[in-house]
C-alpha cells in the first residue's frame, strides 16, 4: 500500500465513519478499486485507521467527555449509598454510554475470527450491509416519533441501542447508521440519537483498535507499513472532525432518507459488480 492509497482510504474513512452510510463498506469498496489484496495487514489497517476518527471525536466532544467523566466519578459515591436518583444528567449519560458499550465489546471479542473472515469477500459483504443500512434508516424515519432528548434516556434505551451496536461489529454495517436508528426507535430525536451514537462509539472503537494493535506488532515488514498507516490516520482524523460537525448540524432540520437512498443505490451497484 502506498502513502497516496492510504490517504485516499483515510479520507473515505473520515467521510463515512459518522455519516450513516457504512464506513467499512466504503473502505472495502476502496480496497477493491485500488487493487489492494485482502489479508491480515489490510484488516489491521482498516481497524486502526479508525483511531483517526476516534481522535476527531475526542477533539470535537472534549468538553462533553470531561464533564461526563467527572460526573461519573462523583456519582460513584451516590450509587454506593443507593441514591441513584441523585445522579446528574451528565452522570446518567456516562453510565448509559458504559451500559451501551458492553454488548459490542463482548461481541467483538467473541466473534473476532468470524468478522475477519468476512473481509475476504469485500464487494459482496459491502452490498449486503449497505442494503441493510438502507432498510434500517428508512424504517427509523417512517416508524418513529423522534420527540425525546438525551436527558429522557433510560437504562433500557441504552441497553437496546447497545444491542443494536452488535450489528456494527460486522464489516460493512454502518456503526453510526445502526446506533442512530436504534436511538430513533427508542423515540430520540435525530440529533440526540446521533450525539449518543458518537459518544458511545468511542470506547468500542478504542478497544477494537487496541486489540488489533497486538496483531499489528507481529506483522512482517511492520516498519514499511507504518508510513501509510500514519498517513491514513491523519487524513481520517481531519476529515472525520469535519464530518461530525456537518452531520450534527444537518440532522437539526433534515431526515435520513437521503442516506437511505444512497446506501440502497451503492448496495445495488456493489451487488451487481460482485456477481459479474
Amino acid at each position: 500500500m502506498s502513502i497516496f492509497q492510504a490517504i485516499l482510504l483515510g479520507i473515505v474513512q473520515g467521510l463515512t465513519e459518522f455519516l450513516p452510510v457504512s464506513s467499512t463498506a466504503h473502505l472495502l469498496i476502496g480496497q477493491t478499486v485500488l487493487g489492494l489484496p485482502a489479508g491480515e495487514a489490510m484488516f489491521s489497517f482498516l481497524v486502526i485507521v479508525q483511531w483517526g476518527t476516534i481522535l476527531s471525536l475526542l477533539v470535537f466532544f472534549y468538553k462533553d467527555l470531561w464533564e461526563i467523566l467527572r460526573a461519573v466519578l462523583v456519582s460513584l459515591g451516590h450509587l454506593l449509598k443507593g441514591r441513584a436518583s441523585a445522579l446528574t444528567p451528565q452522570a446518567r449519560l456516562g453510565w448509559h454510554i458504559l451500559l451501551a458499550t458492553l454488548p459490542a465489546l463482548l461481541a467483538g471479542y467473541l466473534l473476532k475470527d468470524a468478522v475477519e473472515a468476512l473481509f475476504q469477500t469485500p464487494l459482496l459483504e459491502a452490498a449486503i450491509r449497505l442494503l441493510t443500512a438502507a432498510l434500517l434508516l428508512t424504517l427509523a424515519e417512517r416508524l418513529t416519533k423522534k420527540t425525546r432528548n438525551l436527558e429522557s434516556m433510560t437504562w433500557l434505551d441504552a441497553l437496546v441501542i447497545g444491542l443494536f451496536q452488535i450489528i456494527s461489529v460486522f464489516p460493512g454495517a454502518s456503526r453510526s447508521g445502526t446506533t442512530i436508528s436504534a436511538g430513533m426507535f427508542c423515540g430520540l430525536e435525530r440529533k440526540s440519537a446521533a450525539r449518543f451514537a458518537f459518544l458511545m462509539s468511542i470506547p468500542v472503537m478504542l478497544a477494537a483498535g487496541a486489540y488489533q494493535m497486538l496483531d499489528l506488532l507481529h506483522l512482517p515488514d511492520l516498519t514499511a507499513f507504518l508510513p501509510p498507516l500514519t498517513a491514513g490516520f491523519i487524513s481520517a482524523a481531519i476529515i472525520g472532525w469535519l464530518a461530525v460537525k456537518w452531520l450534527l448540524a444537518y440532522l437539526n432540520k433534515h431526515s435520513l432518507y437521503i442516506f437511505a437512498a444512497y446506501c440502497a443505490l451503492a448496495g445495488i451497484v456493489c451487488l451487481i459488480l460482485s456477481l459479474i
